[in-house]
């Protein structure tokens, strides 16, 4: 069976657990949709619970094509998903991060835990210090994601960043606003 044809990968950070609210695990589901019927592939921690089975699930259902990576000590907890196109297991989890990364052309933060703000604040991290240019896009379902950017807009206030760190963070609030900022970046 040949694999899924894609023009870009999406690195979607999201939580192992699905949250209380049914706004979120909808976003992840579209969201996986949206990838694929876009003809990008979906990067992700390789899980099958939570936020993260629900877009690994529903992008595999419309035919996208699938990058997952998980740390060894997380392939039995997290329920590795081992259907997808590529899945690779890791044995820490900065590689974890480092190869969903690498392999990506834009970051999408979905609602998550502290495993979430780990890759988010690492990826913010590297496009502060110039290692990185791309988009780091977070869809705020519900309002999830305003605590965070306050707390950026404190960092800010109170000296420890300069006010050009929240040029690096795009706050959407629909999967169809994901959709269309991550075109006009990746599509042009």
């Amino acid at each position: 069976m040949p694999l899924p044809v894609f023009s870009a990968s999406v690195c979607v950070f999201c939580g192992s657990r699905p949250g209380i609210r049914p706004a979120y695990e909808l976003a992840a589901r579209e969201t996986g949709e949206m990838l694929a019927r876009r003809g990008w592939r979906l990067v992700y921690g390789a899980g099958d619970v939570g936020l993260m089975g629900t877009v690994a699930r529903a992008s595999q259902g419309a035919g996208g094509a699938s990058m997952g990576v998980i740390p060894r000590h997380l392939v039995e907890a997290e329920v590795g998903k081992t259907d997808l196109d590529t899945y690779v297991v890791t044995e820490t989890m900065h590689e974890r991060k480092k190869v969903m990364f690498m392999n990506a052309n834009a970051i999408v933060m979905l609602p998550g835990g502290a495993g979430s703000l780990d890759e988010f604040f690492e990826v913010l991290t590297w496009r502060q210090l110039g290692l990185h240019g791309k988009p780091i896009l977070l869809l705020d379902c519900d309002g999830y994601w305003q605590p965070l950017r306050q707390l950026i807009n404190h960092v800010i206030d109170e000296g420890f960043a300069d006010d050009g760190l929240k040029a690096f963070v795009q706050y959407v609030s629909s999967v169809k606003a994901l959709e269309k900022v991550l075109a006009e970046t990746l599509e042009g």
